[in-house]
């Protein structure tokens, strides 16, 4: 019998690719593939990541040959190219990409040789192969990303030495990916470095065709980007770097030391300032951290790049009891003994009411007795579907990771000292919020 997934938390390599997509600054992406799939997948997006949205010519606005049975029984490669030929003609853009789903896959269109044509006539375009089978969308990130800088893209003749990009975090899927991205941007910037984030508002095309001149590539999770930045070191000759992303001090103090030593930089006045501005600030709230005992348990439920430094930040800075970290993207062996630090107990689980029966199981309720072992007062940082979970326990909440739909997020992020700031101030911020 197959598994059932429960209100998922990802969708398929497509949906991913899409998201990916409509983040890059001026690329346009061409859906190949059957009626509805690019609507559905876009809205997953513009409102479970915290409110996306669309943008220019992506989302319910993307290109589409949405091929029907006609096309499922003589082939659709004529209605592609009618459809590419449109877009180039009507949409704006500096890198067109064709991205397949379920249906071209099984029907064996020659999506390669259409695009071909397409590009020896001088077309800015390339074609990605998204199908439902070929994985979950942090796959189709990686996808997409691999067919860009590594099949379309060509070597840089000269490295910039202070040039590095950032891969790791994934449109939609980590719904705090610019605000990160913008953070390690800055921290970046206070060691001497330019960074490529390719997704943050401040992004051009430039910073795509860029990309190859870079001396290193840094990998923001222990999973997704990896096998891109293995691959662009094959192609370009950039080594990379998978480390986790820094949350709080004691993170962006290692980040920055590794950083600086890589590049032969000494990072002392960067982390001497960066901890005088977050102790400065987060000064002002201990009183009532410490006075107001506001101590807790955590249990964290996000994707595999967000369980370590959340967990960490809990425990590190916080001094929180992280009881559970369940990691809820679809990964493999490896992937998850990518992810074994030792330090939390991570469950790799994805059902909502899978992941309740297991905080169940691991924390029972008590039934009364006067000295039972509760993990009491509790906090789940979570996904909105946690937020029922919560409830049921009497514990707080915060959303911190996809589906989020019971909050806006638009600079927000948790990255660096000013990320963990605000996390400090969202997460207190929540408990405090019964006051009247």
């Amino acid at each position: 019998m197959g598994e059932c997934l429960e209100r998922p938390r990802a969708a398929c390599s497509l949906g991913g690719a899409l998201v990916t997509l409509a983040n890059l600054p001026d690329v346009v992406p061409i859906i190949h593939t059957s009626g509805g799939c690019g609507g559905n997948l876009s809205a997953a997006i513009a409102f479970g990541a915290g409110y996306l949205g669309d943008g220019y010519c992506n989302g319910r606005a993307s290109p589409t040959t949405a091929v029907s049975e006609t096309e499922v029984v003589f082939g659709g490669t004529d209605r592609l190219t009618e459809q590419i030929r449109a877009t180039l003609e009507l949409m704006d853009g500096k890198l067109y990409v064709v991205a397949t789903g379920c249906m071209t896959e099984m029907i064996g269109d020659d999506v390669g040789g259409v695009v071909g044509e397409f590009r020896d006539g001088g077309a800015p375009i390339l074609a990605v192969s998204t199908p439902s089978f070929k994985g979950d969308s942090y796959h189709g990130y990686d996808i997409v990303l691999d067919g860009i800088f590594n099949k379309y893209l060509p070597r840089a003749e000269r490295k910039n030495p202070k040039l590095v990009n950032l891969f790791g975090l994934v449109p939609g899927y980590d719904p705090f990916f610019r605000g990160d991205l913008a953070e390690v941007k800055r921290l970046l910037a206070g060691l001497g470095l330019t960074a490529n984030t390719f997704f943050t508002p401040d992004q051009t095309f430039a910073n795509i065709t860029s990309a190859p001149g870079a001396a290193l590539n840094i990998v923001l999770s222990r999973v997704w980007g990896v096998e891109t930045a293995r691959n662009f070191e094959e192609k370009h000759g950039t080594p990379f770097w998978v480390t986790d992303l820094p949350i709080g001090p004691e993170a962006t103090d290692a980040f920055l030391k590794e950083a600086a030593e890589r590049f032969g930089l000494d990072a002392g006045e960067s982390i001497e300032s960066g901890n005088r501005e977050f102790y400065g600030y987060f000064a002002r709230g201990a009183d009532l951290f410490c006075d107001g005992d506001l101590k807790r348990y955590a249990v964290t439920v996000t994707n595999s790049t967000y369980a370590l430094p959340l967990s960490r930040y809990l425990s590190a800075e916080l001094g929180w009891v992280v009881t559970d970290s369940f990691v809820t993207d679809k990964l493999t062996d490896a992937q998850q003994e990518a992810l074994a630090d030792g330090a939390f107990p991570i469950q790799f689980l994805t059902g909502t009411q899978e992941i309740a029966r297991a905080l169940k199981n691991n924390h029972p309720d008590g039934r009364g007795q006067r000295y039972f072992d509760d993990i009491s007062p509790l906090y789940i940082a979570g996904s909105t579907l946690e937020k029922r979970t919560a409830a049921a326990r009497g514990a707080n909440y915060l959303g911190v990771s996809f589906p989020l739909y019971d909050r806006i997020v638009t600079d927000r992020g948790y990255a660096g000292y000013r990320g963990g700031l605000h996390l400090f101030e969202d997460l207190i911020g929540q408990i405090m919020s019964v006051k009247s």
